[in-house]
This record gives structure tokens, sequence and C-alpha cells, in this order.
């Protein structure tokens, strides 16, 4: 079950919600390529629907990526939709350019795409938002392989009206590879966006802290985000990575990610949490790898979360 392609790989994904159906954007490759490692480089996004978020209709591709050398030229990567007060859905994507065929270097940067259904996208020129090296961590400047500025998270804050964009980035000052922050920033009109510090510190045990979801159960905020074994650092080397969570307050404000706990381990990643028809959350993630280490993808069924006694998300079962 879940959503699953014959002839591609399927892994990160994100929802967007119109009131009758649920989105599903998700990142494939083709599994002719040969290794699934080779998928992040060939990324691109497609579409599919549901109402009840158990049984997927595809339809193909997005949009494409970029010509060779522009900001998405290699790759589309992850990102999130919002709707915005004309009414016009805005889908904020990571682009990413590696710079050769045979490196691992690539620069990533957010872009635009709008539609008026979720069906039909055009790309605006971009990037529209890109790392600032006044606090955040750029190519060459360490020995991590890659300019971080993906995973884009929109949402808006009545409060001091303003669209709040949270980031997977690096911090430019720590102990490497320890660097890994949530990223900030902030539109009045989520077309125009001014980098902001980070609102956390490097040092968590986190090289990087993946797919940001900010959600509500139970009456409280809470915090998803991903980072697999390999990337756990610092005081968490050793563990196991997967999907992690942690309870927060008005967002965006300061995250502490040394309080995050291990949600689902990293059999299932980049988890996110949607609300059925009746309000429930379920958690959804693709199938990341087997017991025997090989890379699986596809989304997951959908997981039941609940809320321990202690404030912290749990799930009911596990795939």
């Amino acid at each position: 079950m879940g959503f699953n392609l014959a002839d591609h790989w399927v892994w990160d994904f994100w929802l967007a919600d119109d009131g009758e159906q649920h989105h599903l954007f998700y990142l494939h490759a083709p599994k002719s390529l040969g290794h699934p490692d080779l998928r992040h480089r060939n990324a691109k996004i497609g579409h599919a629907t549901s109402t009840d978020l158990r049984n997927w209709t595809n339809h193909g591709r997005a949009f494409e990526p970029g010509l060779p050398g522009s900001f998405d030229g290699s790759a589309t990567w992850t990102g999130s939709v919002v709707r915005g007060p004309d009414r016009l859905w805005r889908m904020f994507y990571t682009g990413s350019r590696f710079l050769s065929a045979d490196s691992n270097a690539n620069i990533e940067t957010i872009g635009l795409a709008t539609s008026p259904d979720l069906f039909t996208w055009t790309k605006q020129p971009g990037p529209i938002c890109s790392a600032d090296p006044q606090w955040y961590e750029t190519l060459g400047t360490s020995s991590w392989p890659e300019e971080a500025w993906r995973d884009p998270w929109v949402f808006w804050k009545q409060a001091d009206q303003r669209w709040h964009m949270l980031v997977t980035a690096r911090g430019k000052d720590g102990t490497e590879p320890d660097r890994g922050v949530m990223a900030h920033a902030t539109s009045p009109d989520l077309k125009s966006w001014t980098v902001q510090p980070p609102l956390s510190a490097t040092g968590s045990g986190f090289a990087h802290l993946e797919v940001f979801q900010v959600v509500k159960v139970d009456g409280r905020n809470h915090l998803l985000f991903c980072c697999d074994s390999a990337k756990l650092v610092g005081a968490r080397a050793g563990q196991i990575g997967g999907v992690w969570s942690l309870p927060v307050g008005d967002m965006p404000g300061p995250v502490d990610f040394r309080q995050a706990r291990l949600l689902v381990d990293e059999r299932l990643y980049a988890g996110r949490i949607a609300m059925d028809r009746q309000g429930a959350p379920w958690l959804l993630a693709f199938r990341n790898v087997s017991a025997d280490g090989e890379f699986v993808g596809g989304v997951s069924d959908p997981i039941r979360v609940l809320t321990d006694q202690d404030g912290y998300l749990a799930v009911e079962t596990m795939e």
C-alpha cells in the first residue's frame, strides 16, 4: 500500500490540502539509473492526490528542473506549499546545482513555482532565497561537500503579519561536522525574502536537520525533522537516526535541538504529519532502508500519532 512507482524511486515528499483532496508532491528518479544513490542528482517533483491519505492517484511530473547551469539545473528537491491571500498556491522548493558530474559538491537555493489549482505550475525566476554567509556556512568554507540551503517550510504568523521560512542549513561557526542549524527567513508578501539569523545553535549533535514541519497536535506545537544515523555527531554519535520531534512554543522562536527525541527509526524518513477529515493526526514517511541496509523507497501508509504523558509525540504502530 502507500504510494509507489514501479519504475521510479520515490522518497522525500510534502503535502497540501485543498479541503477536498490531499495533494502529495514527491521526489522521484528512474531506477534505470542503476544505483539509488544517483537519485539525488536526478530528482524531479511528481504529484499525486488522495481523499483518504491511503489510496493515491498519480498525476505525473509537476514541473521540470531548469536548464543546465541554472540554480535548479541538476535537480529539484524538497519543499512546501502554501496558499496566499490572493488564493494562488505557491510551492517553495529546493534547487540543486551540482558543480560537476564526478563531484558531490553542490549549491542549494530556494525556488518558487505558482499554481491556481495545484495541478498546473509556473516556475518563477530564481532563486528567491539563498544562504547568507553572515550566519551560514557556504560551499568551500568547511569540509562539508554542499552549500546546505534546502527543504523550506513556509507558514504565516498572524501576530507579526509575516510569512516565515524554516530552512535546512549549517552554521558558519562551531566544531565540524556538528553544525546543523535551523535557518530562518521572513517575507511580508511571499515574494521578497530576508534571511535572518538561525533559530538554533550548532553543537546539538546533528550534522544536518532535514525536512522541517511545524504542526499542532493536541493543542501544542511540535517540530518534526529528520537526521540519519550517519549524520549524528558529537554527543549523539553512534545513535540510531530517523524522524525526530520535540514540542516547541510559538514559532518562529529559539529551538534547542538537544531536546529532540527519535519518533521513528530510519527505516522511515522525511516524515510528515497530516490531518484526516476528522482532524486526527497521521504520520506518513518514505520507506528508507531495509533490514540489510538497502534503499527501499515509496511512501508509507498513515501511522497514527499520539502524545505521550511528557508532551512528546509518539506513534501507535510502526511498519
